[in-house]
């Protein structure tokens, strides 16, 4: 099979005309962030916000024109919003969003946040997903850090997706759980340079076009912070809810406050917060070190009335094997380490039922006893 490139695909993308253009998608310079990966294709189509809950056809019309290619083996378009076109009609009450609407097969999404960087989040996003799953619940993690996608290299997988004969890509399974990354179609040395809506469309159209199959739970990676990316995807994903993970000094927990208030705004209710780092054991004596202050996300969860899901202890078992790809509640399930986010997995699951049946009434489905 010969090499897919970038000028067959454009080519391809030629002949797809948009109704509002004279030109064709790409003459009309509708095409950007086009990234081509051992045969997988993702790129993204500019339209005016005004009109993009019109624009669905077009992003079919596109995905069809260069799936056409022998050569590629998977192709994802997403929409991307542009500012509104002069003239154009407004589309305002059409468009087109994610939030109150189940997605199928799914009963429960849970973001897994940080307010700030480098306090764990991915680590414990997988690290949990995979606790879960040991609670005999069906589990996938979505990656939804476009930016620095990590759950590829902490769950240890290399291959790339494939899509089904409905279109749809196939998620990557590692260690007994699905999951899906935009670190599995792009390069690892290719930077994403996107903008806010192409991120969000991104994340959406992972969501939507993925193969997921039946789950109790869909973790989802979220990226560090609390910026308008952050507060659009809690937007437009049905979320159940989100834990927050924080480390114990008080220049993390001053972050974690805006955490907090940012879910509040999106009305997405906090299931609980993590306390990542809380502690160090020394293997040698067995002697407990609170390098970071310890309890600061204890005090803050009763501060704001909300659940205190645990504390995970500073290792360096949980780095190296998060490191290697060999996370450290699938390879060493009987340490301490991993102990801890089982404990946390079963608090959060009695969360995800109490926050179920307010909003739905129903009887809890996920609890376990």
């Amino acid at each position: 099979m010969s090499q897919l490139s970038e000028e067959s695909v454009l080519n391809a993308l030629r002949d797809v005309h948009d109704s509002h253009r004279e030109s064709d998608v790409v003459s009309s310079g509708m095409i950007t962030g086009l990234v081509i990966k051992n045969g997988n294709v993702f790129f993204a189509i500019e339209v005016p916000s005004d009109v993009g809950a019109d624009k669905e056809p077009l992003r079919q019309a596109c995905e069809q024109a260069v799936m056409a290619i022998p050569e590629a083996l998977s192709v994802t378009a997403v929409l991307t919003a542009h500012k509104q076109s002069p003239g154009l009609p407004s589309s305002k009450d059409q468009k087109r969003t994610l939030k109150g609407e189940n997605i199928p097969n799914i009963k429960a999404i849970v973001a897994v946040a940080s307010a700030k960087g480098g306090v764990g989040k991915s680590t414990t996003a997988v690290n949990l997903a995979l606790a879960l799953s040991k609670l005999d619940l069906t589990i996938g993690l979505l990656d939804a850090d476009v930016y620095g996608p990590s759950i590829p290299r902490m769950m240890g997988i290399d291959q790339k997706p494939t899509s089904n004969e409905k279109k749809m890509i196939e998620p990557l399974t590692g260690f007994g759980i699905v999951t899906m990354s935009i670190g599995y179609l792009v390069p690892n040395d290719t930077p994403m340079i996107w903008r806010g809506p192409m991120v969000q469309s991104a994340i959406e159209q992972l969501l939507r076009d993925v193969n997921w199959g039946p789950l109790d739970v869909l973790v989802i990676d979220l990226p560090p912070g609390t910026g308008d990316a952050q507060l659009t995807l809690c937007q437009r994903v049905p979320l159940t809810g989100a834990i927050i993970v924080s480390t114990p000094q008080d220049v993390a927990l001053s972050d974690v406050r805006k955490g907090m208030n940012m879910f509040s705004k999106v009305n997405v209710p906090v299931l609980g917060i993590v306390e990542n780092m809380s502690f160090y054991l020394c293997p040698s004596c067995g002697t407990r070190s609170e390098i970071f202050g310890h309890g600061g996300a204890r005090t803050l969860a009763d501060e704001f009335k909300a659940q205190f899901l645990g504390e995970i202890p500073l290792h360096l078992s949980i780095r190296e094997t998060s490191d290697s790809g060999q996370p450290i509640v699938a390879t060493q399930p009987d340490s301490i380490e991993a102990g801890a986010y089982c404990s946390i997995a079963t608090n959060l699951c009695r969360q995800i039922d109490a926050a179920v049946e307010a909003t739905t009434k129903s009887t809890p489905r996920i609890i376990v006893e």
